[in-house]
C-alpha cells in the first residue's frame, strides 16, 4: 500500500498530495476525487526483482453530484508459483521431487473512496476506508482494516494545497495461521522457526503534506510544480530522523504541451545509508515519466531510480486512464 498507483504520480516522485485531481486521487488524496467531470477508469502494472514480482492496480470513480464523489479500487502485489520443498526429503531422507508444490504469497488492498466539497470556496476533503487482505500460500493469510483521510484547498490564484493521513487510526491485521502447515516444518532446520511468529500486525500513521502550482506560458505550454513532505512517526533513515517522528521531503514537476503531450521528473525518497566504512551517505530516488493524453484517453510511463542513485526498488511503470467523456 506504500509503493504507489498511476505512473503520472511516480514520475513526479510521488509529490503529487496537493494537485492530484482524477480518479487515482483514491490513493493519493481523496480529496482530489471532486475534480472529476465524468466517471474515470484507471489500471497500472508494473514488475520488480526481474519481474518475479508483480504489482498490479486498477480504479473507478464516479461524480454522484456537484458536491461529491465516490471511488473504489484494488491493489494486488504477489509473487506467484513459489517452490514448496518443505516436502522434498521424506521420513527415510529419501528426495522425491513429485513431493515439491506451488504456492503464492499476495497482498491486496480494497479502498472504498469518498470526497466532498465543503461550504468554503476551495476547501474539499475525502475519505479512504481499506480492507487488506494478506495470503501466504496455505501457510497462513490475514485480513486488515483502516482509514485514510484528506483535504485540499485551492486559492484563487491557482495555488494548491494538500494533507494526507495515512492509516489515521492505525490499520490493524489479525493473521491465522494454519498450525498443521506449521507443524510440518517447524523442525526442518534445528534451532529454527520454533514458535509460533505473532498474529497481529499494526501499521502506524503517516502525514503526507504537499504545495503545489501550475503556470502556462504562450497559452500551449504549462509547467507544473511540487512539493511533498512525508512524515512517518517512527525513527528510521530519512534524512531528518528523531525519535518522535521521521520527514522525508519529495520534488516533482511536469512540463505539458497543449495539455497533450508531458514530460515529468522528480527526486525523492532521501535517505541516510550506512556504508562499508561505517560512514553515511545520502542517497535519492530520481524519477523519470512521459504521458500522452487525446480525446478522453492518457497513457503514461514512469520509470524510477534513474542511474541507480538509492536501494530502493526501481521499475518501468506503465499505467492506462479512462475518462468516460469519450463515449458520449
Amino acid at each position: 500500500m506504500n509503493i504507489g498507483v498511476d505512473a503520472a504520480a511516480l514520475g513526479m516522485s510521488s509529490a503529487v498530495t496537493s494537485h492530484t485531481a482524477d480518479v487515482n486521487s483514491g490513493y493519493w488524496n481523496p480529496a482530489g476525487l471532486l475534480e472529476l467531470e465524468d466517471n474515470q477508469l484507471a489500471l497500472m502494472h508494473s514488475s520488480y526483482f526481474a519481474s518475479i514480482a508483480n504489482y498490479d492496480y486498477a480504479a473507478f470513480a464516479m461524480p454522484l453530484d456537484d458536491q461529491s464523489t465516490v471511488g473504489i479500487s484494488v491493489i494486488r502485489f504477489a509473487v506467484d508459483d513459489i517452490l514448496n520443498t518443505t516436502q522434498l526429503i521424506d521420513d527415510q531422507g529419501n528426495i522425491n521431487y513429485d513431493r515439491i508444490s506451488l504456492f503464492s504469497t499476495a497482498d491486496y488492498g480494497l479502498t472504498f473512496s469518498y470526497a466532498r466539497a465543503l461550504p468554503v470556496q476551495g476547501l474539499n476533503v475525502g475519505v479512504n476506508a481499506k480492507v487488506i487482505r494478506r495470503i501466504i500460500g496455505d501457510f497462513a493469510s490475514s485480513w486488515g482494516f483502516g482509514l485514510d483521510a484528506g483535504i485540499q484547498f485551492k486559492t484563487n490564484n491557482e495555488w494548491k494545497f494538500g494533507v494526507m493521513v495515512r492509516d489515521i487510526t492505525t490499520t490493524f491485521n489479525a493473521w491465522s495461521i494454519d498450525e498443521e502447515e506449521f507443524a510440518a516444518i517447524q523442525d526442518a532446520v534445528a534451532g529454527q522457526n520454533q514458535e509460533l511468529p505473532e498474529t497481529t500486525e499494526i501499521t502506524i500513521p503517516k502525514l503526507q503534506v504537499g504545495i503545489s502550482k501550475k503556470v502556462y506560458y504562450h497559452y500551449d505550454y504549462s509547467l507544473l510544480t511540487s512539493v511533498n513532505i512525508n512524515v512517518r512517526f517512527e525513527e528510521n533513515n530519512d534524512v531528518i530522523s528523531t525519535s518522535f517522528a521521521s520527514i522525508n521531503p519529495a520534488l516533482g514537476f511536469e512540463f505539458g504541451y497543449i495539455d497533450m503531450i508531458y514530460l515529468r521528473g522528480g527526486v525523492g525518497n532521501f535517505q541516510n545509508e550506512l556504508q562499508i566504512d561505517n560512514n553515511e551517505k545520502v542517497s535519492f530516488q530520481p524519477s523519470f515519466g512521459v504521458g500522452f493524453k487525446y480525446n478522453g484517453i492518457q497513457i503514461d510511463y514512469a520509470f524510477t531510480d534513474i542511474g541507480d542513485q538509492s536501494i530502493a526498488l526501481y521499475s518501468n511503470v506503465f499505467s492506462l486512464k479512462l475518462d468516460f467523456s469519450i463515449f458520449r
